[in-house]
């Protein structure tokens, strides 16, 4: 076994009986005894992109080297989370024989997470997954809380299920090979936590996020385990989002509907939600939900993080709007968002001004 710098910090997700460790710190992938501790099934299939896995896959090949392995790389990118790329996991599945008992763990980002996630929720009807996410927006948000699928051409993932990961390791030297821009953009999730949900976590990035930009350890640290523990809460009060679990999902309309419009291609994920965090600021400006200081607050955020704070120049009002409405939260068609009240503080509504959504849009 490599011996471990220090213990990494441990957040539980209390689900009862499906309760799960997320360990957040440096070098946890190197632990052989708590990755063999951990999955115990005999037959272990690794989910990653080619890209990832030249990093980040000998440990975790030589940990289950005595076992039945196999890796199973995925092209790599938003445009590629489909069920195409579920099938060619099953795929390898069958075609090596691999049976109930058996483990997937799912190395790399949000995409890669999602999609094992979902393989591994279909499969046989269901079989066990571990999350080991190596982006700083997997490790703060889409490994945690057990919500897997797939996009189509037509929604950001209408395709999916709730099945909640064994474990997740968070090992934060994946961060030390990720592009600036991915990382930029996973900060957006990070910052969605102080704005919506807490707001002593949201003074703290406001005052540390030079540090966390230069991917300060400690800092690092800092934000991914509160972020974690954060959603870890949300997670265990309301699984499968009847309530307050759709506050996670600050500026995530707009976004997904940014992400619908230019093919999962040209925006990451976390730069979407930004520009949509934004313009959920800016309604809720507009609505007397908060004052001029939180939305100015909200942008220069955005700004100093280096994401953008406008959706794109090509997209109009209405088809923007019609997008939204294919939201997973809309009901009959109607549009809910959830929109900032305060610092830390943000309410599911679809009571607001349909013409200050369209002036917002116009104006963009």
């Amino acid at each position: 076994m490599t011996d471990m710098p220090d213990q990494p910090t441990r957040v539980v997700v209390d689900l009862g009986d499906r309760s799960y460790p997320i360990d957040i710190g440096s070098g946890v992938i190197q632990d052989t005894d708590r990755l063999r501790s951990t999955v115990t099934s005999q037959q272990v299939l690794i989910v990653s992109n080619e890209l990832v896995a030249a990093h980040h896959s000998a440990p975790l090949l030589s940990a289950f080297s005595d076992r039945q392995t196999h890796l199973t790389l995925l092209p790599e990118g938003e445009q590629h989370k489909n069920l195409a790329a579920v099938d060619r996991i099953v795929d390898d599945l069958i075609s090596n024989a691999f049976d109930r008992q058996c483990t997937l763990i799912a190395l790399g980002g949000g995409v890669v997470g999602d999609i094992t996630g979902f393989a591994a929720a279909s499969y046989q009807r269901g079989v066990t997954f571990v999350q080991v996410p190596t982006t700083l927006l997997a490790q703060v948000d889409s490994s945690v809380g057990g919500k897997t699928g797939v996009n189509h051409a037509r929604g950001k993932n209408m395709i999916g299920a709730f099945h909640q990961p064994q474990a997740v390791f968070v090992d934060l030297d994946t961060l030390a090979t990720l592009p600036d821009r991915e990382f930029r953009a996973g900060m957006a999730e990070v910052i969605k936590y102080g704005l919506g949900l807490d707001s002593a976590f949201l003074d703290w990035i406001d005052a540390h996020l030079e540090a966390l930009l230069a991917r300060d350890q400690a800092a690092l640290t800092h934000a991914v385990a509160t972020s974690c523990r954060i959603k870890a809460g949300v997670v265990a009060a309301d699984e499968r989002e009847a309530g307050q679990r759709a506050l996670l999902n600050l500026g995530h309309t707009f976004g997904h509907a940014i992400e619908t419009h230019t093919g999962y291609s040209s925006w990451l994920h976390g730069e979407a939600i930004a520009a949509g965090m934004c313009l959920a600021a800016r309604l809720a400006e507009r609505e007397g939900l908060i004052d001029s200081a939180l939305r100015a607050r909200t942008e220069q955020l955005m700004t100093r993080t280096g994401l953008p704070t406008e959706p794109p120049h090509n997209l109009d009002a209405d088809t923007f709007i019609a997008l939204m409405a294919r939201d997973k939260k809309a009901r009959l068609g109607e549009i809910r968002l959830v929109l900032p009240t305060g610092p830390g503080k943000s309410v599911t509504t679809s009571d607001y001004s349909q013409k200050n959504m369209v002036q917002l849009i116009d104006k963009a």
